[in-house]
């Protein structure tokens, strides 16, 4: 669940926090005697969102299994998952030979899905000669919308990719957000981030709250690790606009010179790829009257 802001002002900080609280979570079986919500404020904790490649991945699928309710259409995994000893009600305890063959398994599935998602997921860009793409496919989003419900669709692999590089779907795609994505600049080469970049925001962005552009670790799909942000929006407090009215995004790992409100780090040692979300996108966005350029390699600001 998130809130959206209308400021970064502690007065709306506060609201947002306020309206999260009113949210109450508890089992159903306790509804009419639910306990108290307890609320925990994870601002210093760390915690590890990326998918472990190696037998870490059938541990976590194990205890899925043994929770949570089978979805019809998913049953003919059942047998699947028994063959490599993922049984509800059956502890899970592979032998030495058995994790081996699990952690070539994943490794080669992660494999392919890098290969997917860098050559045949996008299926053609958002703006025609550019590279922003939109992260679901239209056979994807659809089916997100009514929680897989066709039976005649059920895109596998583009499911699997886009569970990969984003770990969540929007059911409601385009009404109260849109993203773009990408992973290479202007001139088609991936981005490094020991190079410095700039993205040209241009006026007007078609959006009723607000914009963010966020950089994540290319490899992971995850928030770049210690860094001090993560993003730069149009809610940014002291974010620098050009005399057009068009706002300059730097991605790079030290900001450049007098350009730190609008600076998104990077780390030097590693690849980065580049989310840019509308909250509250307009029909400019989509008729494409309004053009969100490509992200640009440039030496100085």
């Amino acid at each position: 669940m998130r809130s959206i802001l209308n400021s970064n002002s502690e007065t709306d900080v506060a609201k947002a926090v306020a309206y999260g609280k009113r949210i109450k979570l508890y089992p159903l079986s306790m509804a009419a005697h639910p306990p108290e919500t307890q609320f925990v404020d994870a601002i210093n904790v760390i915690y590890d969102a990326s998918i472990p490649y190696d037998v870490r991945f059938f541990q976590s699928l194990n205890r899925i299994v043994e929770v949570e309710p089978w979805i019809p259409r998913d049953k003919a995994m059942i047998d699947q998952l028994k063959s490599i000893g993922i049984e509800r009600g059956k502890p899970f305890n592979p032998d030495s030979k058995m994790q081996e063959t699990l952690n070539n398994a994943i490794r080669e599935a992660h494999a392919w899905l890098v290969n997917f998602y860098e050559t045949s997921y996008f299926p053609a860009p958002f703006y025609e000669g550019g590279h922003w793409f939109v992260p679901a496919p239209p056979e994807f989003a659809a089916a997100m919308q009514t929680s897989f419900a066709n039976p005649d669709s059920y895109p596998v692999d583009e499911r699997g990719t886009a569970y990969s590089i984003a770990f969540f779907s929007a059911k409601h795609f385009g009404a109260g957000q849109f993203y773009l994505m990408t992973f290479r600049g202007k001139d088609g080469q991936p981005f490094v981030g020991s190079n410095v970049y700039r993205l040209n925001v241009p006026a007007n962005a078609p959006v009723t709250q607000y914009w963010s552009a966020t950089a994540y670790n290319r490899d992971t799909h995850t928030l770049i690790r210690n860094m001090p942000w993560a993003s730069r929006s149009s809610q940014t407090p002291g974010l620098q606009k050009n005399t057009d009215g068009s706002v300059d995004v730097y991605f790079a790992s030290k900001p450049p010179p007098g350009k730190e409100p609008n600076w998104v780090p990077t780390d030097p040692s590693g690849n980065f790829e580049v989310i840019f979300r509308f909250y509250g996108p307009q029909q400019p966005l989509f008729d494409k009257t309004w053009h969100l350029t490509d992200i640009e390699k440039t030496s100085t600001p």
